[in-house]
Parts: C-alpha cells; sequence; structure tokens
C-alpha cells in the first residue's frame, strides 16, 4: 500500500507543477484534465502526509523518551501518534479504492410498474415522487423524458432526467425489483396484495465515451399522448428510436420540439448502451467475486416496503427502517450511506485479497 501511495505522491508534485506551467495552462483543454487529476488524488496525498507526520511524530517522541527531563512529554506524544496511526490507515485504504468514474454523472432514472395491475402502477407514481422529493432535498433538477400514465399518479412506465453533483453516487444502488406489501384501497377485506416495481438508473454519457453508427438506428415520429392541449394532437412531435442491433427502444415525448424530444431519446439511447456494456463487464467482475450490495440487476429484488409495519428492508445489506411516511417523502439518506459503505467495504475486501 505504501508504494502505491508514494507513487500517488510524486505524481500529485509532478501535476502541481504542470497545472502551474504557462504553456500548459495555453492548452485549456490538456489544462482542464490535469486539473481534474489532481483534484481527484489530493485528498489521499493529504491524508498520506498527515500519517507521514505523525509517524514521524512518533519516531521523535520515542528518541526524546531518552531524556529523562523530555519523557513525561515525549510520552504523551508518542501514545497519541501510535492511537492515531491506526485509524489514518484504514482511511487511506479506502481512498485507495478505485473510485466509480460514473459518480459524479447526472443520471436517467426509469421506473415501469412490474406484477400487481393498478397497485403497481401506484407504486411506480410513489417511487416517482420519493425520488422526485430526495432530489429536491439535494437542490438538483428533475427532467421527465417519457411517460405512460394510466391515471392520475399511476404510471405504466416513467422516465426522467436528474441533474445534479453526485447523482449517480448517491442512486445507483436504486436499481432493481422495489416491492410493495399494502391493503389496496379497494380491498373490503383487508387482504395484503404485494405488487412490484423496477427502477433502472442509468449514467447520463457523452458522444465522446461511447459511439453509435446513425445507420443503426430507426427513427420513427408520433403525436404525443397526455397534456399538452392542442399541440399533443396536431404534431408528430414524439420520436421513438430504435438501436436495429440491440433491439433497445427508447422513446421520448414531453418537449415540444421534435428535435428536442430526438436530442433527449439519444441521451437515453446512449446510456442504455453504455449500461449494456457496464453490466457485462460488471458480471464479468461477479463471476469472481460476489459482492454484499448486489449488481443492480433489474430482476434483483432490493427493497421491499411493508406498509402494515411501516418498515422498508433493503435485503443486500440487511437494513430496515421504520419511518415509512419520512422515507417515502425523500429523506432516503439514512439508506443510501449505508448502502454506500456496504459497497465500500466490499470493495476494500476485494482490493485485499
Amino acid at each position: 500500500m505504501f508504494d502505491k501511495l508514494e507513487a500517488v505522491e510524486i505524481r500529485y508534485d509532478e501535476l502541481t507543477k504542470m497545472i502551474s506551467d504557462p504553456e500548459v495552462i495555453a492548452n485549456q483543454a490538456e489544462w482542464q484534465k490535469l486539473i481534474k487529476e489532481h483534484s481527484s488524488i489530493e485528498e489521499v496525498v493529504q491524508k498520506y502526509r498527515e500519517y507521514k507526520k505523525e509517524k514521524q511524530r512518533m519516531e521523535d517522541a520515542k528518541e526524546m523518551m531518552e531524556d529523562k527531563e523530555l519523557k513525561e512529554l515525549a510520552e504523551i506524544d508518542f501514545y497519541e501518534a501510535k492511537e492515531k496511526l491506526p485509524q489514518i490507515e484504514e482511511e487511506l485504504k479506502t481512498l485507495l479504492i478505485p473510485k466509480d468514474p460514473n459518480d459524479d454523472k447526472n443520471i436517467i432514472c426509469e421506473i415501469r410498474a412490474g406484477a400487481g395491475g393498478e397497485e403497481a402502477a401506484l407504486f411506480a407514481g410513489t417511487l416517482f415522487r420519493m425520488y422526485s422529493m430526495y432530489a429536491e432535498r439535494k437542490h438538483w433538477k428533475i427532467e421527465i423524458l417519457n411517460e405512460n400514465e394510466k391515471k392520475k399518479k399511476k404510471y405504466k412506465e416513467i422516465s426522467f432526467m436528474v441533474t445534479g453533483k453526485g447523482a449517480y453516487s448517491r442512486l445507483k444502488f436504486e436499481s432493481g425489483v422495489h416491492r410493495v406489501q399494502r391493503v389496496p384501497d379497494t380491498e373490503s377485506s383487508g387482504r395484503i396484495h404485494t405488487s412490484t416495481a423496477t427502477v433502472a438508473v442509468l449514467p447520463v454519457v457523452e458522444d465522446v465515451e461511447i459511439e453509435i453508427n446513425p445507420a443503426d438506428i430507426k427513427m420513427e415520429v408520433f403525436r404525443a399522448s397526455g397534456a399538452g392541449g392542442q399541440h399533443v394532437n396536431k404534431t408528430s412531435s414524439a420520436v421513438r428510436l430504435i438501436h436495429e442491433p440491440t433491439g433497445i427502444v427508447v422513446e421520448c415525448q414531453t418537449e415540444r420540439s421534435q428535435l428536442q424530444n430526438r436530442e433527449y431519446a439519444m441521451k437515453m439511447l446512449r446510456s442504455r448502451l453504455y449500461n449494456m456494456e457496464k453490466e457485462k463487464q460488471d458480471s464479468e467482475i461477479a463471476n469472481a467475486r460476489k459482492t454484499q450490495v448486489g449488481s443492480g440487476d433489474r430482476s434483483e429484488k432490493i427493497r421491499t416496503y411493508n406498509y402494515p409495519q411501516g418498515r422498508i428492508t433493503d435485503h443486500r445489506i440487511g437494513m430496515s427502517v421504520f419511518q415509512m411516511e419520512n422515507f417515502l417523502n425523500g429523506d432516503i439518506d439514512e439508506m443510501v450511506d449505508n448502502l454506500i459503505a456496504a459497497d465500500r467495504a466490499e470493495r476494500l475486501k476485494g482490493e485485499e485479497e
């Protein structure tokens, strides 16, 4: 570990000089790239320097303990430094875990009603509201890209983009099957029904990250459904893109302009294709080592919302919370933090194996 830390510190010093060089600054594209790399390793370098400082303090104190007059003060320094070092070492191990390159990206979230008919569509609407309220708490922006609304607040499916710092890092573990257990309003006997909705969280990727051959895309236009007045009935502004090699179909109909809908549809398609490739790579890693948090596969049941007990349980980490109303109002940080911590612990274990 310490050889790796030495190499990171040397690289950090090199970058510090380079980003101050007028010739490098003149090339803005290169300078931005170096600034980003410098920023990405700054925290680990500062922590490593703190470690070295405490280690040196301990060694100096050990020498001073030979002096009878200084022994008492030196012992205080020695044991303080000795106590701090293991904690700093653990923090360094965590910081050295490779960061997910998608963590700072915006996301496209797709929610689809699963088993359970009207109840499933209602639950899909509940999940959309929960993520919308969470985004509001984080001061993120939400844009609906496509929606198939059965009735008010009931969705067969809905796709939306979340724009904001760290959106993917906070929401990536929401992918999978969410299960709800509750008594529907229409159930006179009080019998509990079980319904499901699937959530997919995809990082928004740029053109340079994934190439799409325009010849592989078939575009269809159609009239939008839903709100929009006369515009809905008179203009074929909605766009459907079919990626023929993979069979992936995406739709966008929320914008009034066909051009805007196509632009958003392309974002969705790029994210789907990128995610398909990522899932392939992740499954190869998973074959070698299963993670506790799970693959995020849409078929994996990840969480149960039990209304009668007021309990939300995440099955991947065995965590339950009992504030149903707060949770569904977007207060999901405690669960998110624990999922992130579990993922870090698993990846740290993988690094050590």
